[in-house]
């Protein structure tokens, strides 16, 4: 092919954090393959965004959990769009309860997305990175949880901790083929997972933000800065870091108000 375009793939991509990470980067240049569960009809107001900006843009509904599936996705962005240089795995589900009230069924389907589906859009970029022999680049959209017990979020906590170890063993395992791997780790971000909480309790909004050392939660724009950062020549050395972005949440300041935890 011809003129073949540089592709990021972002899974999760209908979420508020996936669609910005989404358009930051394609306004840095990046042709972008999104993948979801939701309907094409889902997907239809992002990608024309993408496409306002001259960018090319395909949409998949893809179940990160499916192996399968996800390489099927991966290999059909390589023959017909282009060569993939970044991949954000940024697919995600969580679930508000502790050890003793979260179903086995539940526990085992966040870890099916949160870390094994990571795992296979990493692998399978990857891939696709050494078919093609470039270099590339992939992150991991973390979490601070992935180090801070949260009591009500064990699924999803213990899946962030173990994301941020494959993040460092294959940034070490392909750093020799030029594939730099990393994870951004947020805190509080007024989007996402922890918005459907806010939706559900409204002062849940404002206790999140009492927490926070910053004293303010961030947007699903500001990660998605960060995802650019990470993907672009500016962290050309940076490579099984974590960057953690949680305004302070990680310091054990005492929380200024009532506690939360999304």
């Amino acid at each position: 092919m011809a003129n073949r375009e540089s592709v990021a793939i972002v899974s999760g991509a209908c979420g508020d954090i996936g669609r910005a990470i989404v358009l930051e980067l394609a306004r840095r240049g990046a042709a972008v393959a999104l993948s979801d569960v939701g309907s094409a009809q889902e997907a239809e107001g992002v990608l024309r965004e993408v496409r306002a900006l001259g960018r090319v843009a395909r949409y998949d509904r893809v179940d990160v959990s499916d192996a399968e599936a996800v390489d099927r996705w991966v290999d059909d962005v390589r023959s017909t769009t282009g060569d993939v240089a970044w991949a954000v795995a940024s697919a995600a589900t969580v679930t508000i309860a502790g050890t003793m009230q979260v179903s086995s069924g539940a526990w085992k389907r966040e870890l099916d997305v949160n870390l094994n589906g990571a795992f296979y859009v990493a692998r399978a970029a990857a891939g696709a990175m050494l078919g093609a022999d470039r270099g590339g680049r992939i992150v991991f959209v973390g979490s601070w949880a992935a180090h801070a017990p949260h009591a009500n979020l064990p699924a999803y906590s213990v899946s962030k901790a173990g994301v941020r170890m494959l993040c460092r063993c294959m940034a070490l395992e392909l750093a020799d083929r030029g594939i730099l791997v990393n994870e951004i780790a947020p805190g509080y971000v007024d989007a996402g997972l922890s918005a459907e909480v806010f939706r559900k309790d409204p002062g849940a909004r404002e206790k999140a933000s009492a927490r926070v050392p910053l004293g303010r939660m961030m947007t699903a724009e500001d990660v998605a800065k960060q995802v650019g950062y990470l993907c672009f020549d500016s962290s050309s050395h940076t490579t099984g870091s974590t960057l953690l972005m949680d305004g302070g949440l990680s310091l054990g300041t005492p929380v200024r108000g009532s506690e939360f935890e999304p």
